[in-house]
């Protein structure tokens, strides 16, 4: 019986993709006006938990049920490539899965639901019946969710032992609209992959200039309105900070939509850069917020 190589299965995982969920599930543990931080275990299992588990399941789950494509298309992958032989892809992710439901149950009930949720919708998104990918306005919320509200909930949850307020969990859900078009800018790579073999991805479905656009609206809409918030709740120079970050993404939006195709990875390394930065700009002045109420 042939074994995957452990360097493979580090590859299934594919480590790059954990720094978003983390970094949302950080922007949650700022946002609680005086979290447990002396308690560093429960950060590092949070942590752990978005990024190497749910987010690292996501990942093989997915690249299990792309094999054949990704045999035409990226034959190197650890799955097609044989690196990862026979069933193992399969097993991997449902072994991940289960020990994410693990790790996730040592955080308490909110911890344990919302990665059930995440975990739930990382097996719709690649898997059949469901496969959201299929459609770029089901498969970018599902991804949208997993990536940033789902982690930031979570870690204002473990950290406050209960419910967030009404007002982080506003923020985590507009951020995660947001996301939504940072998922579409992914999309922009395999746009011709995706046309031939039927993925309605949302550059495939509305063609690249128009779906770029909404990219742009889409991550810009909600930080306007996170912007507004800040401001209701007396937030003044917090509410100046992210609007100066949206200001330098407008200028980048428009280089990004000069050309979309060639310089979505561009503007997901600038632009985006700027929209996490406002996260956790966010988070802090929701920590303030929840401290001087």
């Amino acid at each position: 019986m042939s074994y995957p190589q452990p360097s493979a299965v580090l590859e299934l995982l594919k480590p790059i993709t954990w720094f978003p969920p983390m970094w949302a599930f950080a922007c949650g543990i700022l946002s609680i006006g005086a979290p447990q931080l002396d308690n560093r275990w429960l950060i590092l299992a949070g942590l752990i938990l978005c990024g190497p588990m749910v987010c690292g399941a996501s990942q093989v789950v997915n690249d299990w049920f792309d094999r054949r494509v990704d045999s035409i298309n990226e034959p190197n992958r650890p799955i097609p490539s044989g690196r990862v032989p026979g069933r193992w892809g399969l097993y991997v992710a449902i072994t991940w899965t289960l020990l994410s439901l693990l790790v996730a149950s040592s955080l308490g009930n909110i911890g344990l639901i919302t990665a059930s949720i995440g975990l739930a919708l990382a097996w719709a998104y690649s898997a059949p019946p469901f496969r959201l990918k299929r459609n770029g306005w089901w498969g970018n919320s599902a991804v949208a969710a997993c990536y940033e509200g789902l982690p930031w909930i979570t870690g204002a949850a473990i950290m406050a032992t209960t419910m967030p307020t009404k007002s982080i969990i506003a923020v985590a859900l507009l951020y995660s609209v947001g996301a939504h078009g940072i998922m579409t800018l992914n999309d922009f790579k395999s746009i011709n992959g995706d046309l031939q073999l039927g993925i309605r991805s949302l550059p495939a479905q509305l063609g690249v200039d128009k779906s770029a656009k909404l990219a742009c609206l889409m991550m810009l809409l909600p930080q306007l309105l996170v912007i507004a918030l800040l401001a209701i709740w007396q937030q003044p120079y917090f509410a100046a900070s992210v609007a100066a970050l949206v200001l330098v993404q407008l200028f980048l939006m428009q280089k990004f939509l000069q050309d979309p195709k060639s310089k979505a990875i561009w503007y997901s390394g600038t632009g985006v850069t700027l929209y996490v930065l406002g996260m956790m700009v966010t988070a802090f002045a929701l920590r303030a917020h929840t401290v001087g109420s």
